[in-house]
């Protein structure tokens, strides 16, 4: 069984100005998400960061969440944290797959996202993967939020869009030789 192993666990990131992070909670089952978001609160309060707390009505929303304060707000990272315990319909299968794949993707475009979504079969697992003095999944997923924001100020420099760029700083037509626009 997963819960008797033993796991290497990164130390945590040291910061010389201290992260600042979104933790977006699907409070649907209210006493897991509250276990989930006080890991996390401690993770990220370890390193001197600080953090805000939001709450959307389900994991599908988590994402979205995260990629409007992505592109308007200030935040260095972000922890997504809820739960979804498999029922007797396909919706299980939903709503775990497109949460993590928006997130995924989303990571991919340079958000520094911690994934705490606990996706189990029952109700006792998620309690097991919730507490923070068990598994304390929540601030793993703020541990791996962390990480990924040190890692990006330690790349450090300016965001590349994604795209050509031109060499100069001209407008080029295939086949003309214009020079600088006006």
């Amino acid at each position: 069984m997963a819960g008797h192993e033993t796991h290497y666990t990164l130390p945590l990131p040291e910061f010389d100005k201290a992260p600042k992070l979104l933790i977006v909670v699907a409070p649907y089952y209210k006493d897991i998400a509250d276990q989930l978001v006080a890991g996390a609160c401690a993770e990220i309060e370890k390193v001197g960061g600080t953090h805000e707390v939001i709450e959307v009505p389900g994991a599908l929303e988590v994402p979205t969440a995260i990629g409007q304060a992505h592109r308007m707000s200030n935040f260095d990272g972000f922890v997504a944290l809820g739960c979804v315990i498999r029922g007797e319909t396909t919706h299980y299968d939903t709503v775990c797959n497109d949460s993590s794949r928006a997130i995924a993707l989303l990571g991919l475009q340079g958000a520094c996202i911690g994934n705490g979504i606990l996706t189990v079969e029952n109700r006792a697992q998620a309690e097991a993967r919730a507490e923070v003095s068990g598994q304390n999944k929540g601030g793993g997923a703020a541990a791996a939020a962390l990480h990924l924001i040190a890692l990006g100020r330690h790349w450090g420099g300016a965001r590349r869009s994604v795209g050509f760029l031109p060499e100069r700083e001209e407008i080029q037509i295939a086949g003309q030789n214009k020079g600088p626009v006006a």
